[in-house]
């Protein structure tokens, strides 16, 4: 498997940035996760919008969802121009409502709400999902293609069990949305890089790559406060960053 990164900054983009997305590809398999602001012309330079075989949105905040509703007019454009025949299979919760009403488009989008669909498979991944601490619905996603296994937390709190979704990931990408200058005193919804690392360890992740980071963050000090608590590869996320697994 091979994990790109299109977009890795929250609760927006700095410049030439986006927010999270990433790109899954397993064979001939490509499925986005998340597709924040900006994500879709980072898509591009890897696949076309109407090559994507699924997506997989983690939850419907707009840091993670603003460019679906753009993927929305490519696929529709894609299968009345005959580049595509069939809608694309979105795999996303269906709350907060008046999100998940969005989430269809005429015959563009297959949505297959994923409180009813907690495992599926494109091609050879297998995809199971699993509920995170966070103020909204919002699921990690587990992909294993027999030979490697990708965790992807999305946006998760310190009251996440990790251990109930995997034992030794190849890759654990997670979050680390606060550093220990702005952490707040009662963090919810959300990680620091330090929590991530000590998360990462507690799993036995063998790589560790650190997402969803405030645009001014420096890559050093991200890295600086999770290296002395994990043991495996630590990586921190940047447009293009790219990861291939087994």
């Amino acid at each position: 498997m091979r994990w790109t990164v299109l977009g890795y900054q929250s609760p927006y983009p700095g410049a030439g940035g986006a927010t999270p997305g990433y790109l899954l590809e397993s064979g001939e398999r490509r499925i986005l996760i998340d597709c924040g602001s900006g994500v879709l012309s980072q898509l591009d330079r890897y696949c076309r919008p109407y090559e994507l075989d699924a997506v997989v949105l983690s939850h419907l905040h707009h840091d993670h969802i603003a460019d679906f509703f753009v993927l929305q007019y490519a696929i529709r454009l894609a299968r009345q121009m005959g580049r595509r025949t069939s809608p694309l299979t979105v795999y996303a919760p269906g709350v907060p409502e008046k999100w998940g009403r969005l989430l269809t488009y005429h015959d563009a989008i297959d949505w297959r709400p994923i409180e009813k669909h907690r495992e599926t498979s494109v091609g050879s991944v297998r995809l199971s999902f699993h509920r995170t601490d966070h103020p909204i619905p919002c699921y990690a996603v587990l992909a294993d293609n027999g030979r490697s296994r990708i965790l992807y937390g999305a946006d998760a709190g310190p009251r996440t069990d990790w251990g109930r979704m995997a034992q030794s990931p190849d890759l654990f990408v997670c979050e680390a949305t606060y550093l220990k200058r702005n952490v707040p005193p009662h963090p919810s919804g959300h990680l620091s890089a330090e929590q991530a690392a000590v998360a990462a360890e507690r799993i036995g992740a063998k790589r560790l790559l650190l997402t969803h980071l405030f645009p001014e963050y420096a890559p050093e000090e991200v890295k600086r406060e999770a290296h002395p608590h994990f043991s495996g590869t630590l990586y921190v996320a940047g447009i293009g960053f790219s990861i291939r697994l087994g």
